[in-house]
């Protein structure tokens, strides 16, 4: 066992929902004993912090770990520090991300259901292997599961600066569909419209430019439209789609209502789908399913088919900054921040570089 993993454990735990900032608190946590069987050891390297993490912590979100003392966490990538008798496809040194979600990654290391974790290869990088079991299977599933996509087929999507929405562009791109993408206005406008361009988006537009960029593009209506904002920008979405054309949502990150406009779905057979990755996908893929799918992204980015996103990796805490946890939903919270904000658990040693 390392020194690392052998030291009391740490992690942010709260006691009972509430914002982040107001209710989390780094702790120590019991020091570690050898997994028993079918158990493994492991110690986090990076935890992202994703939207559901934070409906977590203020308990707006169906799954959550056990209050008082739970920890938040529904993706991260680990090293296995040791493994328990009965277990088998898993070897000390493994890179391995979670199967299932709320598994509590917000943590220097645990023990955890050696079934419940997946080997990565680490020739895909950090980055793409800590991000790996939430947004591009999410991207992926979506453009499989509601719609028969052709080449030559157009998706809209809104929150398209998004992990998700960067995942979308890129793995339409591959099969030849094109994407309208619509982001909000920024300071570094151009500089964001070049970078979707170049992972393969067709158009990148606002709401206010959408209906003028949409016509000069003579892109066709798309078939399938995606939102994770809500309120008026899913209706923009809604507003490019073909008639009998399909609407998922996946996200509320404006916290505003999906309005089904009666036009829409009268006069243009408009469907309004969700989709949940921890949800339905999730039990009817089974951990079997979950892995395949792990598995067909880490073929893209071996293929160059997805390129791994930017981070903005936080310390859970440093000598002179011990609550350097708290810069972290700072930078959250930020508005446009660029880069998917991760816990960096290795002390800096992981040489994650900040976008």
């Amino acid at each position: 066992m390392s020194t690392a993993a052998a030291a009391a454990p740490r992690a942010l735990v709260y006691d009972a929902p509430g914002e982040p900032l107001e209710v989390l608190s780094l702790r120590e946590l019991p020091a570690l004993t050898a997994p028993g069987p079918g158990q493994v050891q492991l110690r986090f390297l990076l935890s992202p912090i994703n939207p559901s993490d934070i409906n977590t912590v203020q308990g707006k979100y169906p799954l959550m770990p056990q209050l008082p003392g739970g920890v938040p966490g529904h993706e991260g990538l680990a090293e296995v520090t040791a493994v328990g008798p009965q277990v088998t496809g898993l070897s000390v040194g493994d890179w391995v991300v979670p199967l299932k979600s709320a598994q509590g990654t917000w943590r220097t290391a645990g023990t955890f259901p050696a079934e419940l974790w997946h080997v990565v290869p680490r020739d895909i990088g950090l980055a793409a292997a800590a991000t790996i079991v939430i947004n591009p299977p999410s991207a992926l599933a979506m453009l499989e599961n509601f719609v028969s996509l052709q080449p030559g087929d157009t998706v809209a999507q809104n929150g398209a600066t998004s992990v998700v929405g960067e995942a979308v562009i890129q793995i339409a791109h591959s099969r030849g569909i094109k994407t309208i993408n619509i982001i909000r206005d920024r300071p570094d406008m151009d500089a964001t419209v070049a970078r979707l361009k170049a992972l393969g988006a067709d158009l990148v537009t606002t709401e206010e430019r959408l209906t003028e960029d949409l016509k000069a593009s003579g892109l066709p209506a798309p078939k399938l439209g995606l939102n994770c904002v809500g309120g008026n920008a899913a209706q923009a979405v809604t507003r490019t789609l073909a008639d009998g054309g399909t609407l998922v949502t996946y996200g509320g990150m404006a916290l505003q209502p999906v309005t089904a406009g009666v036009a829409a779905m009268i006069f243009k057979d408009i469907s309004f789908r969700g989709f949940w990755l921890s949800g339905r996908w999730a039990q009817s893929q089974g951990l079997q399913g979950r892995r395949a799918a792990m598995d067909s992204i880490v073929e893209m980015y071996r293929s160059g088919v997805l390129t791994p996103p930017r981070l903005a990796p936080f310390p859970l805490a440093t000598a002179a900054d011990p609550e350097a946890w708290r810069r972290a939903f700072e930078k959250v919270a930020a508005a446009h921040r660029g880069a998917k904000v991760v816990f960096d658990m290795t002390g800096g040693a992981a040489g994650v570089p900040e976008a």
